[in-house]
Protein backbone atom coordinates (compact mmCIF):
# COMPACT_ATOMS: atom_id res chain seq x y z
CA UNK A 1 0.00 0.00 0.00
CA UNK A 2 3.17 2.27 0.80
CA UNK A 3 4.14 2.01 -2.70
CA UNK A 4 1.06 2.55 -4.58
CA UNK A 5 0.45 5.63 -2.17
CA UNK A 6 4.37 7.06 -2.65
CA UNK A 7 3.37 6.46 -6.90
CA UNK A 8 0.50 8.61 -6.49
CA UNK A 9 1.35 11.20 -4.82
CA UNK A 10 4.30 11.92 -7.49
CA UNK A 11 2.06 11.14 -10.09
CA UNK A 12 -0.15 13.94 -9.20
CA UNK A 13 2.56 16.45 -8.05
CA UNK A 14 4.55 15.82 -11.15
CA UNK A 15 1.86 16.71 -13.07
CA UNK A 16 0.46 19.31 -10.68
CA UNK A 17 3.50 21.02 -11.50
CA UNK A 18 3.79 20.20 -15.04
CA UNK A 19 0.51 21.77 -15.51
CA UNK A 20 0.65 24.90 -13.45
CA UNK A 21 4.07 26.04 -13.60
CA UNK A 22 5.29 24.42 -16.99
CA UNK A 23 2.25 24.98 -18.96
CA UNK A 24 -0.02 27.32 -17.73
CA UNK A 25 2.66 29.88 -16.87
CA UNK A 26 5.92 29.29 -18.40
CA UNK A 27 3.97 28.15 -22.35
CA UNK A 28 0.64 30.51 -21.68
CA UNK A 29 1.18 33.20 -18.59
CA UNK A 30 -2.17 32.95 -17.53
CA UNK A 31 -1.20 34.20 -14.50
CA UNK A 32 1.96 35.67 -12.83
CA UNK A 33 4.09 35.49 -9.80
CA UNK A 34 7.04 36.99 -7.88
CA UNK A 35 10.52 35.96 -8.82
CA UNK A 36 10.75 34.32 -5.84
CA UNK A 37 7.95 32.39 -5.96
CA UNK A 38 8.80 31.53 -9.47
CA UNK A 39 12.45 29.95 -8.20
CA UNK A 40 10.53 28.31 -5.10
CA UNK A 41 8.03 26.67 -8.11
CA UNK A 42 11.44 25.86 -10.09
CA UNK A 43 12.71 23.99 -7.25
CA UNK A 44 9.20 21.94 -6.83
CA UNK A 45 9.26 20.89 -9.59
CA UNK A 46 12.30 19.29 -9.76
CA UNK A 47 11.20 17.82 -6.39
CA UNK A 48 8.34 16.25 -8.15
CA UNK A 49 9.57 15.77 -11.68
CA UNK A 50 12.79 14.03 -10.02
CA UNK A 51 14.54 11.75 -12.67
CA UNK A 52 12.13 13.35 -15.23
CA UNK A 53 11.96 16.89 -14.83
CA UNK A 54 11.44 19.04 -17.36
CA UNK A 55 13.37 22.86 -18.03
CA UNK A 56 10.13 25.70 -18.00
CA UNK A 57 11.88 27.32 -20.77
CA UNK A 58 12.19 23.80 -23.13
CA UNK A 59 8.89 22.56 -21.66
CA UNK A 60 7.14 26.49 -22.78
CA UNK A 61 9.13 27.08 -26.00
CA UNK A 62 8.30 23.45 -27.38
CA UNK A 63 4.48 24.16 -26.11
CA UNK A 64 3.99 27.32 -28.02
CA UNK A 65 5.55 25.56 -31.09
CA UNK A 66 2.85 22.57 -30.83
CA UNK A 67 -0.09 25.37 -30.99
CA UNK A 68 1.17 27.15 -33.59
CA UNK A 69 1.80 24.10 -36.08
CA UNK A 70 -0.86 21.69 -34.50
CA UNK A 71 -1.26 18.78 -36.75
CA UNK A 72 1.71 20.16 -39.27
CA UNK A 73 5.16 18.38 -40.16
CA UNK A 74 6.55 21.31 -37.73
CA UNK A 75 4.07 20.05 -34.85
CA UNK A 76 6.83 18.81 -32.16
CA UNK A 77 4.64 16.14 -31.60
CA UNK A 78 1.38 15.07 -33.54
CA UNK A 79 0.14 11.65 -34.22
CA UNK A 80 -0.56 13.21 -37.40
CA UNK A 81 2.99 13.29 -38.70
CA UNK A 82 4.43 10.11 -36.33
CA UNK A 83 4.49 6.65 -37.32
CA UNK A 84 4.10 5.55 -33.87
CA UNK A 85 3.87 6.32 -30.08
CA UNK A 86 7.62 5.31 -29.21
CA UNK A 87 8.79 7.76 -32.52
CA UNK A 88 6.33 10.71 -31.58
CA UNK A 89 8.44 10.52 -27.84
CA UNK A 90 11.64 10.32 -29.54
CA UNK A 91 11.05 12.75 -31.95
CA UNK A 92 9.72 14.82 -28.97
CA UNK A 93 12.74 14.53 -26.97
CA UNK A 94 15.15 15.53 -29.55
CA UNK A 95 13.28 18.72 -30.15
CA UNK A 96 12.66 18.81 -26.48
CA UNK A 97 16.99 19.40 -26.02
CA UNK A 98 17.75 21.16 -28.94
CA UNK A 99 15.82 24.29 -27.29
CA UNK A 100 16.70 23.73 -24.07
CA UNK A 101 20.29 23.66 -24.94
CA UNK A 102 20.00 26.25 -27.72
CA UNK A 103 21.13 24.13 -30.51
CA UNK A 104 18.61 25.25 -33.10
CA UNK A 105 17.17 28.93 -33.77
CA UNK A 106 13.73 29.52 -32.43
CA UNK A 107 11.41 32.15 -33.43
CA UNK A 108 11.05 34.83 -30.91
CA UNK A 109 7.64 34.66 -30.42
CA UNK A 110 7.74 31.57 -29.38
CA UNK A 111 10.80 32.65 -26.77
CA UNK A 112 9.50 35.53 -25.35
CA UNK A 113 9.03 36.17 -21.67
CA UNK A 114 9.44 32.27 -21.66
CA UNK A 115 11.67 31.87 -17.54
CA UNK A 116 14.53 30.65 -17.23
CA UNK A 117 16.88 29.83 -14.35
CA UNK A 118 19.60 28.07 -16.27
CA UNK A 119 22.35 27.44 -13.26
CA UNK A 120 19.68 25.59 -11.46
CA UNK A 121 18.33 23.49 -15.17
CA UNK A 122 21.53 22.55 -15.70
CA UNK A 123 21.80 20.85 -12.27
CA UNK A 124 18.17 19.21 -12.47
CA UNK A 125 18.56 18.19 -15.83
CA UNK A 126 21.95 16.32 -15.50
CA UNK A 127 22.80 12.93 -15.35
CA UNK A 128 23.81 13.39 -11.61
CA UNK A 129 20.44 14.25 -10.71
CA UNK A 130 18.66 12.04 -12.56
CA UNK A 131 20.64 9.12 -11.30
CA UNK A 132 20.50 10.57 -7.75
CA UNK A 133 16.58 10.40 -7.89
CA UNK A 134 16.71 6.88 -9.64
CA UNK A 135 18.48 5.81 -7.01
CA UNK A 136 16.33 7.34 -4.37
CA UNK A 137 13.34 5.63 -5.94
CA UNK A 138 15.08 1.97 -6.41
CA UNK A 139 15.75 2.59 -2.93
CA UNK A 140 12.41 3.12 -1.18
CA UNK A 141 11.29 0.17 -3.01
CA UNK A 142 13.37 -1.87 -1.66
CA UNK A 143 12.43 -1.02 1.81
CA UNK A 144 8.88 -0.75 1.05
CA UNK A 145 7.70 -3.20 -1.33
CA UNK A 146 5.57 -6.04 -0.43
CA UNK A 147 5.02 -7.92 -3.44
CA UNK A 148 6.40 -8.04 -6.72
CA UNK A 149 3.63 -6.81 -8.60
CA UNK A 150 4.70 -3.58 -7.35
CA UNK A 151 8.06 -3.42 -8.73
CA UNK A 152 5.80 -3.12 -12.29
CA UNK A 153 5.38 0.57 -11.02
CA UNK A 154 9.38 1.43 -10.58
CA UNK A 155 9.75 2.49 -14.55
CA UNK A 156 6.62 4.88 -13.98
CA UNK A 157 8.33 6.84 -11.23
CA UNK A 158 11.48 7.12 -13.34
CA UNK A 159 9.55 8.55 -16.71
CA UNK A 160 6.60 10.40 -15.27
CA UNK A 161 6.58 13.63 -17.18
CA UNK A 162 6.86 11.90 -20.26
CA UNK A 163 3.98 9.41 -19.77
CA UNK A 164 2.07 12.49 -18.62
CA UNK A 165 2.94 14.81 -21.89
CA UNK A 166 2.25 11.19 -24.13
CA UNK A 167 -1.01 10.74 -22.60
CA UNK A 168 -1.93 14.04 -23.99
CA UNK A 169 -0.01 14.56 -27.02
CA UNK A 170 -0.20 11.05 -28.21
CA UNK A 171 -4.11 9.74 -26.87
CA UNK A 172 -5.69 13.71 -26.81
CA UNK A 173 -5.41 13.69 -30.60
CA UNK A 174 -6.66 10.64 -31.26
CA UNK A 175 -9.57 9.30 -28.83
CA UNK A 176 -12.17 10.79 -26.85
CA UNK A 177 -14.50 13.67 -27.74
CA UNK A 178 -15.20 17.42 -29.56
CA UNK A 179 -17.00 20.04 -27.90
CA UNK A 180 -15.17 22.72 -30.41
CA UNK A 181 -14.50 21.82 -34.23
CA UNK A 182 -11.49 23.06 -35.32
CA UNK A 183 -8.31 22.36 -37.97
CA UNK A 184 -6.16 20.17 -35.28
CA UNK A 185 -7.21 16.54 -34.12
CA UNK A 186 -7.38 17.83 -30.25
CA UNK A 187 -10.08 16.16 -28.43
CA UNK A 188 -10.95 15.50 -24.50
CA UNK A 189 -10.18 12.17 -23.05
CA UNK A 190 -13.06 12.79 -19.98
CA UNK A 191 -15.86 13.99 -19.11
CA UNK A 192 -14.72 14.49 -15.70
CA UNK A 193 -10.52 14.53 -15.83
CA UNK A 194 -9.96 12.38 -12.37
CA UNK A 195 -6.36 11.18 -14.30
CA UNK A 196 -5.13 14.35 -15.69
CA UNK A 197 -5.54 16.91 -13.31
CA UNK A 198 -7.60 19.32 -16.18
CA UNK A 199 -4.99 18.84 -19.04
CA UNK A 200 -7.24 15.51 -20.71
CA UNK A 201 -9.69 18.43 -21.93
CA UNK A 202 -7.15 19.06 -24.70
CA UNK A 203 -9.85 19.89 -27.53
CA UNK A 204 -11.11 23.03 -25.37
CA UNK A 205 -7.59 24.35 -24.73
CA UNK A 206 -6.55 24.17 -27.69
CA UNK A 207 -9.93 26.42 -28.74
CA UNK A 208 -8.91 28.78 -25.50
CA UNK A 209 -5.52 28.12 -25.35
CA UNK A 210 -5.08 31.50 -23.07
CA UNK A 211 -7.32 30.44 -20.59
CA UNK A 212 -6.62 29.75 -16.72
CA UNK A 213 -9.67 27.15 -16.61
CA UNK A 214 -9.25 23.93 -19.43
CA UNK A 215 -13.23 23.03 -18.39
CA UNK A 216 -16.22 24.60 -20.28
CA UNK A 217 -18.84 22.23 -19.52
CA UNK A 218 -20.74 21.85 -16.18
CA UNK A 219 -19.15 18.09 -15.31
CA UNK A 220 -16.03 19.53 -16.61
CA UNK A 221 -14.07 19.89 -13.76
CA UNK A 222 -10.43 21.43 -14.24
CA UNK A 223 -8.48 20.39 -10.39
CA UNK A 224 -5.69 22.07 -11.36
CA UNK A 225 -7.64 25.33 -12.18
CA UNK A 226 -9.22 25.01 -8.88
CA UNK A 227 -5.85 24.71 -6.73
CA UNK A 228 -4.93 27.81 -9.15
CA UNK A 229 -8.02 29.78 -7.47
CA UNK A 230 -6.84 29.01 -4.32
CA UNK A 231 -3.31 30.47 -4.84
CA UNK A 232 -4.96 33.70 -6.34
CA UNK A 233 -6.74 34.20 -3.12
CA UNK A 234 -3.82 33.84 -1.07
CA UNK A 235 -1.84 36.38 -3.61
CA UNK A 236 0.82 33.64 -4.18
CA UNK A 237 0.37 34.30 -8.16
CA UNK A 238 -2.10 36.69 -9.78
CA UNK A 239 -4.24 35.76 -12.56
CA UNK A 240 -4.75 37.52 -15.43
CA UNK A 241 -8.50 38.45 -16.61
CA UNK A 242 -9.35 36.28 -19.61
CA UNK A 243 -13.41 37.09 -20.92
CA UNK A 244 -14.67 33.63 -22.94
CA UNK A 245 -17.78 33.21 -24.54
CA UNK A 246 -18.79 29.53 -24.59
CA UNK A 247 -21.96 28.72 -26.32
Amino acid sequence: MTIVIFVLILWYGSLFFQSFFLHRYAAHQVFTMSKTMERITFVLTWIFQGSSYLSAYGYGVMHRMHHAYTDTEKDPHSPSYDANLFAMMWKTKTIYQDINKQRIEVDQRFTKNVPQWKGFDAFASSRISRILWISLYILFFVFFATSLWQWLLLPITFLMAPIHGVIINWFGHIYGYVNFKMKNTSKNLFRFDFLMMGEGYHNNHHKYASSPNFGVKWYEIDVTYLIIIVLNALGLIRLKPVAIKVK
